[in-house]
């Protein structure tokens, strides 16, 4: 029997988010090498008083939830489902996903039970906190939940993150280098057409004939940086007459992104899709000519690596992204994409203005981006490397007779 695997996530689908699908591709290749992977979310998946559900061919345990939880709460309630999961699924690993929310209870069941417990931690508890305007940099409440995020790594037997900049943030902490290894953010390339042609029906649904697109998909959250696109935008304007911005997705910004287009004047030339479902999604990136990524530097942006620019790249989409550390960890610049000074909508204007110029180039940066993902950035290769690390974790207990493939 192979190796069993207990993932403790704070959501998951069908919630739609980077964070689902990186999860869904790990428990999808998790089980292409054989391992049996079980599934608990958090009280964060929303208010339920359902103990499972299924969601396309896999079953999450979910834990009760009225809505009114606190953290303590939402801890409490995570640690009672996870050990009535646990005796029932008989886990060999305890694979508990950010946030610390998620360790905390994972690593008390965890020793309780005599079971590893690995801690993957996509982003920090604290920095999340600050970029999502709950708390302030330096505060009593920053100070308390880094020491939470700490004490967690400290604990867990081993540590696996998605990047060299939150990699480096962990071993800040006075972790072990050896405990910690980089599993990316990748792609299923087959899952994205490569430089498709657009839906001609769709770009005229949405006023796009004859238009140079610029656009985005994803959240609308401040650290995105979309105000400073809107300026890039009016800004080009002048020079491209025939410019529109398509905005796909939405988040806490959107009203307030509407108000300054409406401000600034250009309110007839950007598009607000509002959210679609996720297999509509490439039928709008075709319609885009070049994609912008203006996310400012913040601690959060230069620490962890998003998975948009390594789905522009599959899809041979054009792009230039922020000079943020984040970015600057998946761009090669002028080989997969282009990069400009972050927090600067001149330098945004004037990125889009350089990369429109070039349009002959475009053929050969679409094929060494589709290539450098192709070859450096699958999740069949990612998902290899928890092979080692739950070798490692079971180790720890004395337990290595489990089958990992």
């Amino acid at each position: 029997m192979g190796l069993r695997v207990l993932h403790v996530l704070d959501h998951s689908a069908p919630l739609h988010s980077g964070y689902t699908f990186r999860t869904l591709n790990i428990l999808h290749e998790q089980r292409r090498l054989g391992w049996q992977t079980v599934h608990l979310t958090s009280p964060k998946q929303g208010a339920t008083q359902a103990l499972s559900e299924e969601v396309d061919g896999l079953t999450f345990h979910r834990t009760p939830n009225d809505g009114t939880l606190g953290l303590v709460q939402q801890m409490r309630r995570t640690a009672e489902r996870l050990q009535a999961v646990v005796a029932a699924e008989e886990p060999d690993i305890i694979h508990a996903h950010s946030p610390v929310l998620n360790a905390l209870p994972s690593l008390w069941v965890g020793k309780r039970r005599r079971i590893p417990v690995v801690y993957e931690m996509r982003a920090s508890w604290e920095d999340a906190a600050v970029d999502h305007g709950t708390t302030r940099e330096g505060s009593l409440r920053y100070r308390v939940s880094r020491a939470l995020e700490s004490f967690a790594l400290r604990r867990a037997d081993q540590i696996t993150t998605i990047c060299e900049g939150l990699r480096g943030d962990i071993v800040s902490r006075g972790i072990a280098p050896e405990r910690v290894t980089v599993i990316p953010n990748a792609v299923d390339v087959a899952a994205f057409n490569f430089n498709a042609s657009p839906d001609l029906a769709l770009r005229q649904q949405l006023g796009l004939d004859g238009a140079t697109v610029l656009g985005f998909a994803g959240s609308f959250y401040g650290y995105e940086g979309l105000h400073l696109l809107l300026q890039a935008a009016h800004q080009m304007l002048p020079r491209h007459p025939s410019l529109r911005l398509l905005l796909l997705g939405g988040g806490p910004r959107e009203e307030e992104l509407k108000h300054q287009a409406a401000a600034l004047g250009i309110a007839d030339r950007v598009v607000f899709v509002g959210r679609v479902p996720h297999k509509d999604v490439q039928r709008y990136y075709d319609l885009i000519d070049v994609l912008a990524y203006p996310r400012l530097p913040i601690r959060l942006t230069e620490l962890v690596t998003p998975l948009k620019p390594l789905e522009a790249m599959a899809q041979g989409r054009m792009f230039v992204a922020s000079d943020v550390g984040g970015h600057r960890e998946l761009v090669r610049h002028g080989v997969t994409g282009f990069l400009f000074k972050a927090g600067d909508a001149g330098a945004l204007a004037q990125a889009l203005e350089d990369l429109l110029a070039q349009r002959s180039q475009w053929p050969q940066i679409r094929a060494q981006a589709r290539r450098f993902v192709e070859f450096e950035r699958t999740w069949t290769a990612s998902v290899a490397r928890y092979r080692e690390v739950y070798r490692r974790a079971l180790a720890t207990r004395g337990r290595v007779a489990v089958a990992l493939g």
